[in-house]
């Protein structure tokens, strides 16, 4: 039987008085060879940031403040509570896009990320803001602690709540035309700067009291 007539007898088939359940298979991984907060699991989600052209910086929690002071020296950052930084724009209602729009850049948290691709979600929660905050601003600056950082998508997708706003990110905003042509900060920040910070997710929220220095 050709490729062909095999999907036109599946057509036909589903379409009958008796359609066959065709059996999904999944025995796809589900679980990494990484255990969360392992230094490979966390090499792993560098490499594949940098594969997307993100800018990725590594701290322990101990220089998060001052590592987020540096990267942000001389910007203006929109920021949700209870987050700061110096210069921090504080998120609230009476902030609208236009505003967004002038900030030189945005910093936050995450709810969790996934080695394997690359990708970082956020849903809102603490210390990640409403969802214009983070597609607006040209930069993001996202911080993902140790504890945050799984290897798979299925471990990645028993983290979130899907009934939370999930943004899933994976590089700065891009997008190709037909003729294969890049163009950078369509849909969001043009820029991504990840801090990944060795050593677990502290008790409280992140918050930089770190001077300009």
């Amino acid at each position: 039987m050709s490729a062909r007539d095999e999907i036109l007898n599946r057509i036909r088939t589903a379409n009958g008085p008796t359609p066959a359940a065709v059996p999904i298979p999944r025995d796809y991984a589900t679980t990494g060879a990484y255990a969360t907060g392992a230094p490979e699991l966390l090499d792993l989600l560098a490499d594949r940031l940098h594969d997307y052209r993100a800018a990725v910086h590594r701290c322990t929690p101990d220089e998060l403040a001052a590592t987020l002071a540096e990267l942000t020296r001389g910007w203006r950052v929109a920021v949700p509570e209870p987050l700061t930084v110096p210069g921090a724009v504080p998120d609230r209602p009476t902030l609208s896009h236009a505003d967004l729009d002038g900030v030189d850049a945005v910093l936050t948290g995450c709810a969790a990320a996934c080695a394997d691709t690359g990708t970082i979600v956020l849903d809102a929660g603490a210390g990640q803001g409403r969802r214009a905050l983070t597609l607006i601003p040209d930069r993001h600056v996202c911080v993902i602690h140790a504890e945050q950082v799984v290897q798979t998508v299925p471990e990645l997708l028993r983290r979130l709540d899907p009934s939370r706003p999930l943004t899933l990110i994976s590089g700065p905003s891009a997008t190709s035309d037909i003729e294969l042509d890049r163009v950078e900060g369509v849909h969001g920040p043009r820029t991504l700067i990840v801090v990944i910070v060795d050593g677990g997710v502290p008790a409280g929220p992140i918050v930089s009291t770190g001077s300009r220095g």
